[in-house]
């Protein structure tokens, strides 16, 4: 399926295991090697990443799974917030 990078601004991004990461603010174009580098996404779940004073997070192109109504990416144990973590925090 083709698409237009145009089109992902405003996407949602999940992971495979159906967790909102965020939404998609921009596209990282790799230019020396005419490729998508990541996407930086912005309204950051605050449940699962603590960005601190950042208020943004680059998804690397390699982690993307899918591109479709949403934009589906690999999990990765240990990137995100455990739920241990989480009830520490309230």
């Amino acid at each position: 399926m083709k698409w237009q990078i145009s089109e992902l601004f405003g996407m949602s991004v999940y992971t495979d295991r159906a967790v909102f990461i965020g939404n998609v603010a921009d596209v990282v174009i790799d230019i020396d090697n005419k490729k998508m580098a990541s996407l930086a996404l912005t309204n950051i779940n605050p449940d699962i990443i603590d960005l601190k004073s950042f208020k943004g997070l680059k998804v690397p192109y390699r982690l993307i799974k899918e591109v479709s109504d949403i934009v589906l990416i690999r999990h990765i144990p240990g990137a995100f917030k455990s739920s241990r973590e989480k009830d520490q925090n309230e």
